[in-house]
């Protein structure tokens, strides 16, 4: 295969069809828009959120996790968020103990409260640990979210979904990064916005 610049020019625009049919989509603004007030909603009453995704999902929940943690846009107090991809020992022993399709749930219960927010990441809507993860989510009066493409199972799941329009994995993961700094930026801004001024 003869590689050349238009390979990759073509999957810039590639990239950007996919994110004009998220800008185009007014339902799906709306959905994003409302996922960043419940995000606020849920630091305000003293909430965390928590994380989980496979492979490049994963990266991206730590990545979001740590946005809240740290900073984003600008210096301000960090905000709890975990990501339940990060702990090498934690994922072995569960998926030993109990099955891969446990790894998250398990940390979920361990680690959360009602009233927090738990978002799973599954490109393909699909993946069994995250739909088990928010079985357990709703069990323990969770708020839950999912980041997907445009189909799964986690439609049926998930309060809250956010589907990218395609299903094309690196398209949807490249969407799915944005969204997550759209949403970011929306906690903190709501929730710190004058102390940046």
């Amino acid at each position: 295969m003869n590689i050349d610049m238009e390979y990759v020019k073509e999957r810039i625009r590639d990239s950007i069809a996919v994110k004009q049919r998220v800008l185009a989509d007014q339902a799906l603004m709306e959905k994003v828009l409302r996922l960043g007030q419940v995000c606020v909603e849920v630091y305000k009453r003293g909430n965390k959120v928590i994380l989980a995704g496979n492979g490049g999902s994963a990266a991206d929940a730590q990545h979001i996790a740590a946005e809240f943690v740290s900073r984003f846009e600008f210096d301000r107090p960090g905000l709890p968020a975990l990501a339940v991809t990060t702990d090498t020992s934690m994922l072995t022993a569960i998926g030993n103990d109990y099955g891969y399709e446990r790894v998250f749930a398990r940390q979920v219960e361990a680690n959360a409260k009602p009233g927090d927010l738990f978002i799973g990441i599954t490109t393909s809507g699909n993946s069994k640990n995250i739909l088990v993860a928010l079985e357990s989510a709703k069990e323990m009066d969770l708020i839950t979210a999912a980041f997907a493409g445009s189909g799964g199972k986690v439609q049926e799941l998930a309060e809250h979904v956010i589907n990218v329009p395609s299903t094309h994995t690196p398209r949807i993961q490249e969407c799915h990064i944005m969204i997550g700094h759209i949403i970011c930026g929306i906690v903190e801004d709501a929730i710190f916005g004058e102390a940046a001024a």
